[in-house]
């Protein structure tokens, strides 16, 4: 592990810090030591949401480190597991990821974004991609932002490179929260530990859902889940944690979740 990521692990909740001055910009190093982190926190059993942040209050992100690119790393560069910052090709994973915008996302940091699940920014945090600028495409962004706000203004941003401040990511639905810098991290954990209370399995199984609707019709998606065709809706139906919860609701107790 180098110094570029300051991680920490408590309570189910997994808090990554990328720490590279002066603007936390990622290069293939860094992108694959994210892969690898969150293939881990996948994989791990104890832990339940991650939270993604940057050091500092300046910036989130500015994303791809054009330095290494002006001394040779490519633009089609094996960014390593989970693609660019390690998430943004990290497609089928059940446990929710949040990205905690403690400043500036610029480029390859709005990738990051909204590659996430949820976001919480400070309120001082701003978005643009100057990619075409620079001869790139925003790749992550140009898939992903016309889904999640109006086309136009996706285009806008991703062909001229204009700016979003953090009030307007939050009114067009792009973050769930804005916060004062101050309050960023609490914030974020406090979403994460809403996730950590509910029932693990429930989780990793709505997360399946909500990812095959983006994609699969609604007559399709209930077939699945009739036939156990998805994993972590199988497992969900079939467990323990599926008759605790209404017991537990019963007895007017709080659930002891096994995650079985």
């Amino acid at each position: 592990m180098t110094d570029a990521l300051k991680i920490s692990k408590a309570d189910g909740i997994l808090e990554v810090v990328i720490d590279r001055p002066k603007a936390n910009a990622i290069d293939n190093p860094t992108s694959r030591e994210l892969g690898q982190l969150f293939l881990d926190f996948l994989a791990d059993d104890s832990l339940r949401v991650a939270i993604l942040s940057g050091a500092g209050e300046r910036f989130f992100s500015a994303g791809w480190d054009l330095k290494a690119a002006a001394e040779g790393e490519a633009v089609d560069s094996d960014y390593g597991p989970g693609g660019f910052g390690g998430i943004t090709e990290l497609f089928d994973r059940n446990k929710p990821i949040i990205a905690a915008i403690n400043g500036n996302a610029i480029g390859g940091g709005v990738d990051i974004m909204v590659s996430a699940d949820l976001a919480v920014a400070a309120d001082h945090a701003e978005f643009w991609t100057p990619e075409v600028h620079v001869g790139v495409i925003a790749d992550a962004t140009a898939v992903r932002l016309p889904k999640r706000i109006p086309r136009a203004i996706a285009l806008e941003m991703l062909l001229t490179g204009r700016r979003m401040d953090a009030e307007e990511a939050l009114r067009l639905g792009l973050v769930n929260r804005v916060v004062p810098s101050a309050e960023l991290m609490e914030a974020a954990r406090a979403l994460a530990r809403d996730i950590v209370s509910a029932a693990p399995l429930a989780v990793a199984s709505t997360m399946e859902a909500f990812r095959h609707g983006e994609t699969t019709s609604l007559a399709d998606c209930y077939a699945a889940m009739k036939s156990r065709a998805w994993p972590a809706h199988a497992a969900m139906v079939d467990s323990e944690d599926a008759v605790e919860g209404p017991l537990a609701f019963a007895e007017k107790r709080a659930p002891v979740w096994k995650g079985r």
